[in-house]
């Protein structure tokens, strides 16, 4: 029987205390880079959670029935990379067709989630961690609310430095590098809570 208490400490951990973005520093450049504004922050951030979750599903079945049953364990990193870009590409048309003001938005940020470090390290982790396939899913999402969690709140508190007068010598990327340090380190105040919560 699947043990919830083991899966939710799993999402919560993903979300607050391994949050990939903040406390792993993966994924940077999109946090940088589509955190301007809230409803492209919040497409990014859906966006790549859709992926790490299709990424993950396909790689964890890909690495334990194919690569490790045929000794192509060295091989991870190439198959999930070429896994990741195609999954980005089915993404890139699907937000082209359906929802074009998104596809727009996000600009050139959509195709970088294929060089995304933050969906490969997910999908590795998954493996290197020993999760089952219904761990390592569980993980995923709880990496990609995360994301989107560090997306939006990080929009949020640069739309609150645009309102500000900011010191010449700290506007553009100086003051947008120390709020996102503050941040990391609000983050990095979450550990061992979620464990001790459930212990």
């Amino acid at each position: 029987m699947m043990d919830i208490k083991n899966l939710i400490v799993i999402l919560l951990s993903s979300v607050l205390v391994n949050n990939y973005v903040l406390t792993r520093f993966l994924g940077i450049c999109p946090f940088l880079g589509v955190s301007k504004k809230i409803d492209q922050a919040m497409g990014m951030g859906i966006s790549v959670t859709i992926v790490m979750l299709l990424a993950t599903a396909v790689t964890w079945p890909i690495q334990n029935f194919i690569l490790d049953a045929f000794g192509l364990g060295y091989m991870q990193t190439i198959v999930f990379i070429l896994v990741i870009a195609s999954l980005v590409q089915m993404l890139e048309l699907v937000l082209k067709r359906l929802i074009p003001s998104l596809y727009k938005g996000l600009g050139v940020y959509l195709p970088l989630i294929t060089t995304n470090c933050a969906v490969l390290g997910v999908t590795i982790n998954n493996i290197e961690d020993g999760f089952t396939f219904i761990e390592s899913m569980v993980s995923t999402l709880g990496c990609g609310l995360g994301f989107l969690l560090a997306m939006l709140l990080f929009s949020g508190i640069r739309s609150r430095i645009d309102e500000r007068n900011i010191a010449k010598p700290f506007q553009g990327i100086a003051i947008t590098l120390i709020a996102a340090s503050f941040l990391s380190l609000a983050f990095m105040g979450f550990g061992g809570i979620v464990e001790n919560i459930f212990a």
